[in-house]
């Protein structure tokens, strides 16, 4: 075998050069083209950091490089990170709360206890005060200042009448029976506790005076008629009544008016009570809003869909509210008709028997509805057992919890 033809040194081949080429001028060239192109893609990949996965010095399909086709977009990105509260609820489990969160039940509970009992207890308060401030009145009303204003009128038309009867030549029994009604009905005004202790004694010194000029009148009439001691006797007994400044019609009228003032008094819905009872209901219409507040709350975190404490405090509520406020308006209504029928001038008999009449009915029951404020106060203290009934055994499921 010749040299140079059939002998062939180890590692080499037909058509190839020790430095590794292929002896062909232009493949040489293209095989070294893509092994640049292979070198300066692998370079341009390591040095972008953002590309997912590529590190410094991979090449083309190395470790941690991802394909070109499948590189994603900045907005694909971001769709895929999503914000921090979805990344939490992807770790977390369906319906469960954060490791780190801290439950607010026992802490909602407890707002909500003192709430509603401070609103019962601020509502007692101001419907007691409300109601003491309109029916409280009403009693002296019924007791002590209209039967004052009457028994006056009633004094007043006896001595008109026997003022009429003192001109008569003999005593006649008209005469005497209007001087008892008169002291009568001074006697009964007294008792009424007419204007305090002047009060009294001024209804002592009338006494006195109407018995003075019974006296004179009686003795006018046992003289001759036409005689001068008789029209001495009778012109004694008028000035006795009649005076301007200190005869008994003038004493009584003085006592009258007081006791006319007292009446508007006591029958007066002044702002004090309009205050009052705006105030009062302010505060049912917030309690109550605060019981169904706390129902639904109830409801939404315990499932619970009716706590038995808090609607029998809300019936409680409406009931406690309505009672008071409808015996309210009857009381100040029959008030109101007994100040303008006292207001009046009663001239006669029927007048001041019918107004006795009227005044009565007005105010019948007036006593049984001033005594129902005693069950403003216990109905409040049961309206605070309530709420505490309906939230105390969630209080104390929660009290050893940590909040």
């Amino acid at each position: 075998m010749t040299p140079g033809t059939g002998d062939a040194r180890p590692g080499e081949g037909a058509g190839h050069r020790p430095g590794g080429g292929t002896g062909i001028p232009g493949h040489e060239a293209a095989a070294g083209g893509h092994v640049a192109e292979a070198r300066r893609t692998a370079r341009t990949r390591s040095a972008r950091p953002d590309v997912p996965g590529a590190r410094r010095g991979d090449g083309d399909g190395g470790p941690g490089v991802a394909p070109t086709a499948h590189r994603a977009s900045p907005a694909d990105r971001r769709t895929r990170a999503g914000s921090p509260l979805r990344r939490l609820r992807r770790l977390l489990p369906s319906g469960r709360r954060a490791p780190d969160g801290e439950s607010t039940t026992a802490h909602d509970l407890a707002v909500r206890h003192r709430l509603l009992l401070a609103l019962s207890a601020l509502l007692t308060l101001s419907l007691f005060l409300s109601y003491e401030g309109v029916h409280g009145d009403a009693n002296p009303l019924r007791t002590s200042s209209a039967p004052a204003v009457l028994s006056i009128d009633t004094a007043l038309y006896a001595l008109g009448q026997a003022q009429r009867d003192a001109g008569a030549a003999a005593p006649t029994s008209d005469f005497q029976k209007q001087i008892s009604v008169a002291a009568q009905s001074l006697a009964a005004a007294a008792g009424d506790d007419v204007g305090g202790t002047a009060g009294r004694q001024a209804l002592q010194t009338v006494a006195g005076l109407i018995t003075v000029y019974a006296v004179k009148v009686q003795q006018a009439q046992l003289q001759p008629a036409g005689s001068v001691l008789r029209e001495a006797y009778l012109s004694y007994a008028t000035s006795v009544l009649t005076d301007q400044g200190s005869g008994i019609q003038a004493r009584l009228k003085a006592l009258q008016r007081q006791e006319r003032d007292a009446v508007r008094r006591q029958t007066s819905f002044g702002p004090l009570l309009w205050l009052g009872w705006t105030v009062t209901l302010l505060l049912a219409l917030a309690l109550a809003a605060a019981l169904l507040e706390t129902q639904l709350f109830l409801r939404r975190r315990f499932r619970r869909r009716y706590n038995r404490g808090l609607l029998a405090a809300g019936a409680l509520l409406a009931a406690g509210i309505a009672a008071p406020l409808l015996f309210t308006v009857w009381t100040h209504q029959g008030m109101a008709h007994t100040r303008d029928l006292l207001d009046r001038e009663l001239t006669s008999g029927p007048l001041i028997t019918g107004a006795g009449r009227h005044t009565a009915s007005y105010l019948a029951d007036t006593g049984f509805r001033a005594s129902a404020a005693v069950w403003i106060l216990i109905g409040g203290i049961l309206l605070m057992a309530l709420a505490e009934t309906g939230l105390r055994r969630h209080i104390d499921d929660y009290r050893f919890r940590p909040r």
